[in-house]
Protein backbone atom coordinates (compact mmCIF):
# COMPACT_ATOMS: atom_id res chain seq x y z
CA UNK A 1 0.00 0.00 0.00
CA UNK A 2 1.50 3.42 -0.38
CA UNK A 3 1.89 6.21 1.38
CA UNK A 4 -0.31 9.04 2.31
CA UNK A 5 2.96 10.75 0.25
CA UNK A 6 2.31 9.33 -2.92
CA UNK A 7 2.46 11.04 -6.15
CA UNK A 8 -0.62 10.11 -8.00
CA UNK A 9 -1.71 10.82 -11.76
CA UNK A 10 -5.65 11.82 -11.76
CA UNK A 11 -7.11 12.26 -15.42
CA UNK A 12 -9.88 14.21 -16.09
CA UNK A 13 -12.08 13.47 -19.37
CA UNK A 14 -15.03 15.12 -21.13
CA UNK A 15 -16.56 16.45 -23.80
CA UNK A 16 -17.83 19.46 -22.45
CA UNK A 17 -15.08 21.78 -22.95
CA UNK A 18 -14.37 24.76 -25.08
CA UNK A 19 -12.07 28.06 -25.11
CA UNK A 20 -14.97 29.95 -26.16
CA UNK A 21 -17.90 28.87 -24.06
CA UNK A 22 -17.37 26.10 -22.53
CA UNK A 23 -19.02 26.92 -19.30
CA UNK A 24 -18.89 25.54 -15.96
CA UNK A 25 -17.12 22.70 -17.09
CA UNK A 26 -14.31 24.36 -18.28
CA UNK A 27 -14.10 26.81 -15.20
CA UNK A 28 -13.57 23.76 -12.58
CA UNK A 29 -11.00 22.07 -15.43
CA UNK A 30 -8.80 25.39 -14.59
CA UNK A 31 -9.72 25.53 -11.19
CA UNK A 32 -8.71 22.18 -10.53
CA UNK A 33 -5.57 22.38 -12.67
CA UNK A 34 -4.31 25.57 -9.98
CA UNK A 35 -5.88 23.22 -6.66
CA UNK A 36 -3.63 20.00 -7.94
CA UNK A 37 -0.53 22.40 -8.58
CA UNK A 38 -0.72 24.76 -5.68
CA UNK A 39 -2.27 22.52 -3.00
CA UNK A 40 -0.87 18.76 -3.72
CA UNK A 41 1.93 16.84 -5.26
CA UNK A 42 0.33 14.84 -7.57
CA UNK A 43 -0.52 14.90 -11.08
CA UNK A 44 -3.02 15.77 -13.31
CA UNK A 45 -4.05 15.01 -16.99
CA UNK A 46 -6.47 16.69 -18.43
CA UNK A 47 -8.43 15.75 -21.79
CA UNK A 48 -10.91 17.59 -23.72
CA UNK A 49 -12.02 17.89 -27.54
CA UNK A 50 -9.73 20.66 -29.71
CA UNK A 51 -9.15 21.14 -33.26
CA UNK A 52 -6.36 18.77 -33.76
CA UNK A 53 -4.66 16.62 -31.32
CA UNK A 54 -1.64 17.68 -29.09
CA UNK A 55 -0.53 16.82 -25.64
CA UNK A 56 1.61 19.31 -23.89
CA UNK A 57 3.14 18.71 -20.39
CA UNK A 58 4.11 21.00 -18.06
CA UNK A 59 5.40 20.23 -14.83
CA UNK A 60 2.87 18.41 -13.37
CA UNK A 61 0.36 19.21 -15.58
CA UNK A 62 -0.82 17.35 -18.94
CA UNK A 63 -2.99 19.14 -21.34
CA UNK A 64 -4.28 17.03 -24.33
CA UNK A 65 -6.78 17.93 -26.70
CA UNK A 66 -8.28 15.56 -29.16
CA UNK A 67 -9.28 16.38 -32.70
CA UNK A 68 -13.03 16.82 -32.91
CA UNK A 69 -15.74 18.14 -34.99
CA UNK A 70 -17.67 21.08 -34.59
CA UNK A 71 -21.13 20.47 -33.15
CA UNK A 72 -24.62 21.66 -35.53
CA UNK A 73 -25.41 24.79 -34.06
CA UNK A 74 -23.16 24.69 -30.73
CA UNK A 75 -20.21 26.80 -32.19
CA UNK A 76 -18.34 26.70 -29.36
CA UNK A 77 -17.98 23.37 -28.86
CA UNK A 78 -16.59 20.21 -30.30
CA UNK A 79 -17.78 16.22 -29.94
CA UNK A 80 -14.88 13.48 -30.04
CA UNK A 81 -16.27 10.52 -31.71
CA UNK A 82 -12.69 8.73 -32.76
CA UNK A 83 -11.83 7.71 -28.91
CA UNK A 84 -8.37 5.77 -30.31
CA UNK A 85 -6.22 8.61 -29.51
CA UNK A 86 -7.80 8.83 -26.09
CA UNK A 87 -7.25 5.18 -25.64
CA UNK A 88 -3.68 6.10 -26.68
CA UNK A 89 -3.37 8.85 -24.14
CA UNK A 90 -4.57 6.54 -21.69
CA UNK A 91 -1.97 3.94 -22.12
CA UNK A 92 0.83 6.58 -22.48
CA UNK A 93 0.23 7.63 -19.03
CA UNK A 94 -2.10 5.24 -17.00
CA UNK A 95 -3.34 7.62 -14.97
CA UNK A 96 -4.74 6.32 -11.15
CA UNK A 97 -7.97 8.22 -11.37
CA UNK A 98 -10.07 8.75 -13.81
CA UNK A 99 -12.84 11.09 -13.58
CA UNK A 100 -15.80 11.54 -16.13
CA UNK A 101 -17.26 14.31 -16.43
CA UNK A 102 -20.09 14.02 -19.24
CA UNK A 103 -22.26 11.40 -20.51
CA UNK A 104 -21.83 10.12 -24.19
CA UNK A 105 -19.06 7.82 -25.33
CA UNK A 106 -15.98 8.91 -23.17
CA UNK A 107 -17.27 7.40 -19.99
CA UNK A 108 -16.83 3.86 -21.91
CA UNK A 109 -13.03 4.85 -22.97
CA UNK A 110 -12.73 5.34 -19.14
CA UNK A 111 -14.82 2.10 -18.50
CA UNK A 112 -12.81 -0.03 -21.48
CA UNK A 113 -9.52 1.37 -19.79
CA UNK A 114 -10.22 0.06 -16.55
CA UNK A 115 -11.08 -2.95 -17.77
CA UNK A 116 -7.40 -3.60 -19.23
CA UNK A 117 -6.30 -2.16 -15.65
CA UNK A 118 -8.33 -3.17 -13.12
CA UNK A 119 -7.22 -1.73 -10.16
CA UNK A 120 -7.92 2.17 -11.91
CA UNK A 121 -10.76 4.69 -10.01
CA UNK A 122 -13.29 5.51 -11.61
CA UNK A 123 -15.48 8.67 -10.30
CA UNK A 124 -18.05 9.92 -12.33
CA UNK A 125 -18.87 13.80 -12.25
CA UNK A 126 -22.95 14.64 -12.60
CA UNK A 127 -22.66 18.09 -13.80
CA UNK A 128 -25.53 18.35 -16.20
CA UNK A 129 -28.99 16.38 -15.55
CA UNK A 130 -28.83 14.83 -19.58
CA UNK A 131 -32.09 12.90 -19.29
CA UNK A 132 -33.91 16.44 -18.72
CA UNK A 133 -31.54 18.91 -19.95
CA UNK A 134 -30.13 17.52 -23.17
CA UNK A 135 -32.77 14.47 -24.22
CA UNK A 136 -36.61 15.38 -22.42
CA UNK A 137 -36.46 19.06 -23.71
CA UNK A 138 -34.92 18.72 -27.37
CA UNK A 139 -37.27 15.21 -27.69
CA UNK A 140 -40.37 17.61 -26.18
CA UNK A 141 -39.74 20.20 -28.68
CA UNK A 142 -39.43 17.86 -31.87
CA UNK A 143 -41.60 14.75 -30.67
CA UNK A 144 -44.38 15.82 -28.04
CA UNK A 145 -44.43 15.16 -24.37
CA UNK A 146 -45.45 11.50 -24.26
CA UNK A 147 -42.28 10.61 -26.84
CA UNK A 148 -40.00 13.05 -24.82
CA UNK A 149 -40.86 10.92 -21.69
CA UNK A 150 -39.86 7.98 -23.04
CA UNK A 151 -36.47 8.80 -24.46
CA UNK A 152 -35.83 10.16 -20.81
CA UNK A 153 -36.68 6.72 -19.31
CA UNK A 154 -33.97 5.67 -22.00
CA UNK A 155 -31.70 7.93 -20.88
CA UNK A 156 -31.90 6.94 -17.63
CA UNK A 157 -31.60 3.26 -19.15
CA UNK A 158 -28.32 3.83 -20.36
CA UNK A 159 -27.26 6.01 -17.59
CA UNK A 160 -27.64 2.95 -15.19
CA UNK A 161 -25.84 0.73 -17.13
CA UNK A 162 -22.97 3.05 -17.31
CA UNK A 163 -22.87 4.61 -13.77
CA UNK A 164 -22.77 1.02 -12.41
CA UNK A 165 -19.35 0.50 -14.04
CA UNK A 166 -17.85 3.78 -11.80
CA UNK A 167 -16.47 3.46 -8.11
CA UNK A 168 -18.20 6.51 -7.06
CA UNK A 169 -20.90 9.20 -8.78
CA UNK A 170 -20.98 11.92 -6.91
CA UNK A 171 -23.56 15.40 -8.18
CA UNK A 172 -23.27 19.25 -7.82
CA UNK A 173 -27.23 19.30 -5.39
CA UNK A 174 -29.65 17.10 -4.78
CA UNK A 175 -31.84 18.12 -7.32
CA UNK A 176 -30.68 15.85 -9.52
CA UNK A 177 -31.43 13.28 -7.00
CA UNK A 178 -34.46 12.15 -9.17
CA UNK A 179 -33.05 11.06 -12.34
CA UNK A 180 -30.09 9.36 -10.26
CA UNK A 181 -32.40 7.01 -8.62
CA UNK A 182 -33.79 6.28 -11.98
CA UNK A 183 -31.01 5.41 -12.90
CA UNK A 184 -30.10 3.38 -9.61
CA UNK A 185 -27.21 5.31 -8.38
CA UNK A 186 -26.97 4.65 -4.92
CA UNK A 187 -25.52 6.92 -2.55
CA UNK A 188 -23.87 9.68 -4.38
CA UNK A 189 -21.71 12.10 -3.47
CA UNK A 190 -22.93 15.74 -3.39
CA UNK A 191 -19.92 18.65 -4.35
CA UNK A 192 -21.05 22.41 -4.81
CA UNK A 193 -18.85 24.09 -7.04
CA UNK A 194 -17.07 27.82 -6.45
CA UNK A 195 -16.62 30.87 -6.66
CA UNK A 196 -13.54 33.56 -6.64
CA UNK A 197 -14.84 35.93 -4.23
CA UNK A 198 -12.30 38.41 -4.55
CA UNK A 199 -12.50 38.39 -8.17
CA UNK A 200 -16.64 38.35 -8.40
CA UNK A 201 -16.84 41.37 -5.84
CA UNK A 202 -19.25 44.82 -6.27
CA UNK A 203 -16.61 46.89 -6.15
CA UNK A 204 -15.90 45.64 -9.97
CA UNK A 205 -18.55 48.26 -10.65
CA UNK A 206 -17.67 50.26 -13.45
CA UNK A 207 -20.10 53.43 -13.99
CA UNK A 208 -19.10 53.53 -17.31
CA UNK A 209 -20.00 49.98 -18.46
CA UNK A 210 -23.43 50.65 -19.91
CA UNK A 211 -22.71 53.45 -21.63
CA UNK A 212 -20.07 50.55 -23.37
CA UNK A 213 -23.24 48.28 -24.27
CA UNK A 214 -25.01 51.11 -26.01
CA UNK A 215 -27.18 51.64 -23.27
CA UNK A 216 -26.37 54.44 -22.01
CA UNK A 217 -29.64 55.83 -22.76
CA UNK A 218 -32.09 54.17 -20.25
CA UNK A 219 -32.31 54.87 -16.91
CA UNK A 220 -33.99 51.94 -15.73
CA UNK A 221 -32.84 48.65 -14.09
CA UNK A 222 -30.06 47.44 -16.15
CA UNK A 223 -30.26 42.92 -16.60
CA UNK A 224 -27.71 40.38 -17.49
CA UNK A 225 -27.46 37.31 -18.45
CA UNK A 226 -24.11 35.36 -19.05
CA UNK A 227 -24.05 31.22 -20.53
CA UNK A 228 -24.99 30.23 -23.61
CA UNK A 229 -27.44 31.72 -26.12
CA UNK A 230 -29.31 28.68 -26.54
CA UNK A 231 -32.91 26.82 -26.13
CA UNK A 232 -31.30 24.40 -23.40
CA UNK A 233 -30.54 27.55 -21.39
CA UNK A 234 -33.84 29.88 -22.16
CA UNK A 235 -32.22 32.40 -23.68
CA UNK A 236 -34.97 32.73 -26.22
CA UNK A 237 -37.25 33.27 -23.12
CA UNK A 238 -35.31 36.00 -21.59
CA UNK A 239 -36.31 38.20 -24.68
CA UNK A 240 -40.22 37.46 -24.28
CA UNK A 241 -39.87 38.50 -20.68
CA UNK A 242 -38.34 42.04 -21.77
CA UNK A 243 -40.85 42.56 -24.04
CA UNK A 244 -43.24 41.98 -21.29
CA UNK A 245 -41.87 44.29 -18.92
CA UNK A 246 -43.98 48.17 -19.18
CA UNK A 247 -41.85 50.73 -21.27
CA UNK A 248 -41.75 52.78 -18.59
CA UNK A 249 -39.68 51.27 -16.24
CA UNK A 250 -37.02 51.70 -19.03
CA UNK A 251 -34.99 48.45 -18.62
CA UNK A 252 -32.32 47.33 -20.48
CA UNK A 253 -30.48 43.39 -20.80
CA UNK A 254 -27.26 42.70 -21.60
CA UNK A 255 -26.92 39.15 -23.00
CA UNK A 256 -23.39 37.92 -22.54
CA UNK A 257 -22.75 34.35 -24.38
CA UNK A 258 -22.89 32.36 -27.68
CA UNK A 259 -24.67 29.95 -29.23
CA UNK A 260 -27.30 28.76 -31.84
CA UNK A 261 -29.62 31.17 -31.14
CA UNK A 262 -27.97 34.51 -31.62
CA UNK A 263 -28.76 35.72 -34.65
CA UNK A 264 -32.07 34.93 -34.32
CA UNK A 265 -32.37 36.23 -31.14
CA UNK A 266 -30.40 39.43 -32.33
CA UNK A 267 -32.75 39.56 -35.24
CA UNK A 268 -36.25 39.28 -32.74
CA UNK A 269 -34.96 41.88 -30.40
CA UNK A 270 -33.85 44.91 -33.23
CA UNK A 271 -35.55 48.08 -31.67
CA UNK A 272 -35.06 47.19 -28.02
CA UNK A 273 -32.58 48.28 -25.65
CA UNK A 274 -31.07 44.41 -25.48
CA UNK A 275 -27.16 44.04 -26.03
CA UNK A 276 -25.29 40.56 -27.40
CA UNK A 277 -21.43 41.68 -26.72
CA UNK A 278 -20.76 37.95 -27.06
CA UNK A 279 -18.96 35.48 -24.69
CA UNK A 280 -16.54 37.13 -22.50
CA UNK A 281 -13.60 34.39 -21.57
CA UNK A 282 -11.93 36.88 -19.08
CA UNK A 283 -13.22 36.46 -15.49
CA UNK A 284 -12.19 39.55 -14.73
CA UNK A 285 -13.86 41.30 -17.36
CA UNK A 286 -17.23 39.22 -16.65
CA UNK A 287 -16.85 40.19 -12.94
CA UNK A 288 -16.97 44.19 -14.40
CA UNK A 289 -19.80 43.29 -16.15
CA UNK A 290 -21.91 41.65 -13.46
CA UNK A 291 -20.70 44.05 -10.97
CA UNK A 292 -22.18 47.24 -13.02
CA UNK A 293 -25.29 45.46 -13.88
CA UNK A 294 -28.67 45.57 -11.35
CA UNK A 295 -30.65 42.53 -11.80
CA UNK A 296 -29.22 38.45 -12.93
CA UNK A 297 -32.00 36.69 -15.14
CA UNK A 298 -32.02 33.46 -15.76
CA UNK A 299 -34.48 30.84 -17.26
CA UNK A 300 -32.50 27.92 -17.56
CA UNK A 301 -34.63 25.02 -15.86
CA UNK A 302 -32.11 22.21 -15.64
CA UNK A 303 -28.98 23.82 -13.99
CA UNK A 304 -27.17 21.24 -11.50
CA UNK A 305 -25.69 24.04 -10.26
CA UNK A 306 -25.72 27.23 -11.55
CA UNK A 307 -22.11 28.92 -12.01
CA UNK A 308 -23.19 32.01 -13.14
CA UNK A 309 -25.65 32.50 -10.63
CA UNK A 310 -23.79 32.30 -7.76
CA UNK A 311 -20.66 34.58 -9.45
CA UNK A 312 -23.78 37.10 -10.00
CA UNK A 313 -24.38 36.41 -6.17
CA UNK A 314 -20.79 37.07 -5.32
CA UNK A 315 -20.75 40.70 -7.40
CA UNK A 316 -24.31 41.72 -5.00
CA UNK A 317 -27.21 41.12 -7.58
CA UNK A 318 -30.50 39.55 -6.51
CA UNK A 319 -31.16 36.87 -9.17
CA UNK A 320 -34.39 36.27 -10.93
CA UNK A 321 -34.80 33.10 -12.35
CA UNK A 322 -36.86 29.79 -12.55
CA UNK A 323 -38.09 27.44 -9.73
CA UNK A 324 -36.54 24.05 -11.10
CA UNK A 325 -33.52 22.78 -10.89
CA UNK A 326 -30.40 23.96 -8.65
CA UNK A 327 -32.23 27.40 -8.87
CA UNK A 328 -34.48 27.18 -5.17
CA UNK A 329 -31.10 25.67 -3.53
CA UNK A 330 -29.58 29.30 -4.06
CA UNK A 331 -32.55 31.77 -4.55
CA UNK A 332 -34.76 32.35 -2.04
CA UNK A 333 -36.71 35.66 -1.13
CA UNK A 334 -34.12 37.56 0.94
CA UNK A 335 -31.66 37.37 -2.13
CA UNK A 336 -33.87 36.86 -5.27
CA UNK A 337 -37.39 35.80 -6.50
CA UNK A 338 -37.95 32.46 -8.44
CA UNK A 339 -41.03 31.98 -10.86
CA UNK A 340 -42.94 29.29 -12.56
CA UNK A 341 -40.67 27.74 -15.50
CA UNK A 342 -41.94 29.46 -18.72
CA UNK A 343 -43.61 31.92 -16.74
CA UNK A 344 -42.10 34.96 -18.70
CA UNK A 345 -45.35 37.44 -17.72
CA UNK A 346 -43.86 36.56 -13.89
CA UNK A 347 -40.42 37.06 -14.45
CA UNK A 348 -41.52 40.75 -15.75
CA UNK A 349 -43.36 41.23 -13.38
CA UNK A 350 -40.94 40.07 -10.73
CA UNK A 351 -38.35 42.77 -12.08
CA UNK A 352 -41.00 45.43 -11.49
CA UNK A 353 -41.39 44.02 -8.43
CA UNK A 354 -38.25 44.77 -6.78
CA UNK A 355 -36.68 47.45 -8.73
CA UNK A 356 -35.43 49.75 -6.83
CA UNK A 357 -36.56 49.26 -3.36
CA UNK A 358 -35.26 45.57 -3.26
CA UNK A 359 -32.87 44.98 -5.06
CA UNK A 360 -29.80 46.37 -2.90
CA UNK A 361 -30.49 44.19 0.13
CA UNK A 362 -31.05 41.60 -2.04
CA UNK A 363 -28.06 41.63 -3.07
CA UNK A 364 -26.32 42.12 -0.17
CA UNK A 365 -27.65 38.89 0.71
CA UNK A 366 -26.44 37.12 -1.66
CA UNK A 367 -23.04 37.92 -1.74
CA UNK A 368 -23.27 37.07 2.04
CA UNK A 369 -24.33 33.50 0.87
CA UNK A 370 -21.61 32.65 -1.11
CA UNK A 371 -18.92 34.38 0.96
CA UNK A 372 -20.12 31.50 3.63
CA UNK A 373 -20.82 28.24 1.58
CA UNK A 374 -18.94 28.75 -1.74
CA UNK A 375 -15.34 28.67 -2.24
CA UNK A 376 -13.12 26.49 -4.71
CA UNK A 377 -10.77 24.96 -2.32
CA UNK A 378 -13.58 23.63 -0.20
CA UNK A 379 -15.14 22.39 -3.39
CA UNK A 380 -11.66 20.35 -3.99
CA UNK A 381 -11.02 19.71 -0.64
CA UNK A 382 -14.33 17.01 -0.60
CA UNK A 383 -13.24 16.02 -3.93
CA UNK A 384 -9.72 14.69 -3.13
CA UNK A 385 -10.29 14.23 0.36
CA UNK A 386 -13.80 12.65 0.30
CA UNK A 387 -14.85 11.37 -3.20
CA UNK A 388 -11.50 9.70 -4.15
CA UNK A 389 -10.65 7.69 -0.84
CA UNK A 390 -14.00 6.26 -1.50
CA UNK A 391 -13.37 5.41 -5.37
CA UNK A 392 -9.69 3.83 -4.32
CA UNK A 393 -11.72 2.05 -1.79
CA UNK A 394 -14.90 0.61 -3.51
CA UNK A 395 -11.57 0.17 -6.83
CA UNK A 396 -9.70 -2.04 -4.00
CA UNK A 397 -12.98 -4.12 -2.86
CA UNK A 398 -13.55 -4.68 -6.53
CA UNK A 399 -9.59 -5.87 -7.67
CA UNK A 400 -10.07 -8.09 -4.52
CA UNK A 401 -13.39 -9.58 -5.76
CA UNK A 402 -11.54 -10.43 -9.00
CA UNK A 403 -10.05 -13.95 -10.56
CA UNK A 404 -8.69 -15.96 -7.91
CA UNK A 405 -5.03 -14.76 -7.26
CA UNK A 406 -5.31 -11.87 -8.92
CA UNK A 407 -3.69 -9.37 -7.10
CA UNK A 408 -2.29 -6.03 -8.88
CA UNK A 409 0.07 -3.68 -7.58
CA UNK A 410 -1.75 -0.49 -7.28
CA UNK A 411 -1.94 3.29 -5.94
CA UNK A 412 -4.25 3.77 -2.79
CA UNK A 413 -5.03 7.31 -2.12
CA UNK A 414 -5.85 7.77 1.75
CA UNK A 415 -7.57 11.62 1.00
CA UNK A 416 -4.80 13.51 1.78
CA UNK A 417 -3.92 15.93 -0.66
Amino acid sequence: MASTNDQLLVCDLTQSYSPRGGGGVSTYLKEKRRYVLESTNHRLLQIVPGPETKVVEDGRSIWCEIAAGGVENSPNYRFITDTKPIREVLERFQPDLIESLCPWILPWTAIHYRRRHPATALVAGYHTDFPDAQVFRVAEKLFGHQLARFWRWQSCCYGEITYREFDRVYSLGETSAGNLTRMKVTDPDTMSLGVHTDIFHPDKADPGFREEMGLGHTKGPLLIYAGRIDYEKGADQLIEMFRKIPRELDAALVMFGDGQLTEELKEASAGLNIAFPGFMSDRGGLARALASSDIYVSAMPSETFGMSVIEAQACALPVIGVDAGAMPSRVSPENGVLVPVGDTQAMAQAVVDIWPDKVRQMGRNGRALVEREYSWDATFDHLFKTVYPKAFKAAEARVQRGPLGFRPVYKFFNGTA
